[in-house]
C-alpha cells in the first residue's frame, strides 16, 4: 500500500492478555452446553470405524472454506484432482495446476504436517507453529511471504486496495514475548479448556504474527488445540464454515476484544460457533458413515471380490484418483483392480472425468462420497 490511512484503526491491547476478569456468569451455560455437542460428536467419532479414512474428504473442504476466508477461490474437486496427479506420479502437478488451487491444498497438508509432530510428541510451541507456517506458504504467492518465519515488520488488517487499516497488531519488537506469553496461558490448566481456546484463537489472530497466512494457521490451532486438550479423542473438528457464515461478526468481535475489552462476548460467540458447528459435523460424519455402510453392501454385490473392503477404503480416501495409483497403491493385485475400475465405472459408482491420454493414466472421481461433502452448508 503506497499511504497507509489508520485513522480508524484499532490497535493491539498492550498488557491487557490474558484478561483479568471474565463474566463466568453468562458463560457457565454455553460452556456446559458446547462441552456436551462436543462430547457427543466425539462419541458418535468413537463408533466409526476407520475414521481417519471416512472423514480424509472433509479436510479438504475445511482446507476449501478456510483458505476461501482468506480471498483465496478453489473448490474441493480442484485440491482433490491436484492430489491425484501428484500421487499418480506426476512432477509437474503443482506447475500445471492453478495457484489458488495449490494454496488450498497446502493447507491440507500443513494441517497434517502439525498432526503427525504432535503425534510424534511435539508440544504446542513457535517452532510447530512456524513449521505449519512454512508447509503453507511453501509454494505459489506465499513463498515470497517468509513461510515459517514470524513478521519482521509492522503489519495490517484491513482493505489493501483501498489502504484502509482496521486493526494494527502487535508490533514486531514485542512479537516473542507476545507469543510466549499466550503458549504460557495456552497451558495454564486453571482456565476452563474451552476457554483457554476461545482466547488462545483471538489472541493468536491479534498477535497476526506472520507476514501472511494468520487466519488460517489460527483456524488450525482451534482444532490442534480441542484434540491436545483432549476435548476430542481425534484432530477432525472443523469449524470455519461457521465463522465465514459469520465472517463480519466474528471480525467485528475479536476487534472490539482490543477497543473494549469484550472478552466475554468473543467468548459467548466462539462458544456458540463450537456448538453449532459440533451439531453440523454430527450431522455431516453421521450421512458419511451410512453412506459407508450402504457402500459396503454395494462394492461386495458388484465386485464379488475379497478385496472390494480394500477398494471401497481406497476410494473413501481418494475419492479423485488416477487409476494406475489404485491399482498400484491400493494393495490390490493390479489385475483385479483393473476389472474394479471397469465393474464400478459401468455402475456408475465411479464417474471417468479425464481419459487415459499416451502414458496418463484415467481419472475417476467416487461421486456418491463427493455429492455429500462438496456442500458447505453440511459444514
Amino acid at each position: 500500500m503506497a499511504e497507509i490511512d489508520t485513522s480508524s484503526a484499532v490497535g493491539y491491547h498492550y498488557g491487557s492478555f490474558p484478561p483479568v476478569k471474565l463474566d463466568y456468569q453468562s458463560l457457565m451455560d454455553p460452556l456446559t452446553k458446547t462441552t456436551a455437542s462436543l462430547t457427543r460428536y466425539d462419541e458418535m467419532l468413537r463408533t466409526m470405524p476407520n475414521s481417519e479414512i471416512l472423514l480424509a474428504p472433509l479436510r479438504r473442504q475445511e482446507a476449501v472454506v478456510s483458505s476461501r476466508m482468506e480471498g483465496t477461490i478453489s473448490t474441493l474437486d480442484e485440491i482433490l484432482r491436484i492430489e491425484a496427479d501428484e500421487e499418480s506420479g506426476n512432477v509437474n502437478a503443482f506447475q500445471n495446476a492453478r495457484t489458488e488451487g495449490v494454496e488450498t491444498l497446502l493447507y491440507s497438508r500443513a494441517m497434517q504436517r502439525i498432526q503427525v509432530q504432535m503425534a510424534d510428541g511435539q508440544p504446542i510451541s513457535k517452532w510447530l507453529i512456524r513449521s505449519a507456517h512454512q508447509m503453507l506458504l511453501s509454494y505459489g504467492r506465499g513463498a515470497s511471504l517468509g513461510p515459517g518465519a514470524f513478521k519482521t515488520e509492522q503489519n495490517y488488517i484491513g482493505e489493501r486496495r483501498r489502504g484502509s487499516v482496521s486493526f494494527i497488531p502487535i508490533s514486531p519488537e514485542k512479537l516473542d514475548s507476545g507469543m510466549d506469553d499466550l503458549l504460557e496461558f495456552s497451558n495454564d490448566e486453571t482456565v476452563t479448556p474451552l476457554l483457554r481456546i476461545a482466547l488462545a484463537h483471538v489472541e493468536f489472530e491479534a498477535l497476526h504474527p506472520f507476514k501472511d497466512g494468520n487466519g488460517r494457521v489460527g483456524r488450525m490451532l482451534i482444532t490442534i488445540m480441542l484434540w491436545d486438550l483432549g476435548l476430542i479423542r481425534e484432530p477432525y473438528f472443523y469449524v470455519s464454515a461457521y465463522l465465514e457464515e459469520m465472517r463480519d461478526e466474528y471480525i467485528e468481535l475479536m476487534r472490539r476484544v482490543s477497543s473494549h475489552g469484550d472478552w466475554t462476548e468473543w467468548c459467548l460467540f466462539f462458544l456458540t460457533a463450537l456448538d453449532e458447528q459440533a451439531s453440523r459435523n454430527i450431522d455431516t460424519a453421521t450421512k458419511v458413515f451410512a453412506l459407508y455402510d450402504q457402500m459396503k453392501e454395494k462394492f461386495r454385490d458388484k465386485l464379488n471380490s475379497p478385496w472390494a473392503m480394500d477398494a471401497l477404503d481406497f476410494m473413501f480416501a481418494n475419492p479423485v484418483f488416477r487409476n494406475n495409483n489404485f491399482t498400484q497403491k491400493s494393495g490390490i493385485p493390479s489385475h483385479v483392480a483393473m476389472r474394479m475400475t471397469r465393474t464400478l465405472r459401468d455402475e456408475n459408482v465411479i464417474i471417468q472425468i479425464e481419459a487415459s491420454s499416451g502414458p496418463r493414466p484415467a481419472m475417476y472421481s467416487f461421486e456418491p462420497l463427493l455429492e455429500l461433502v462438496r456442500d458447505d452448508r453440511m459444514f
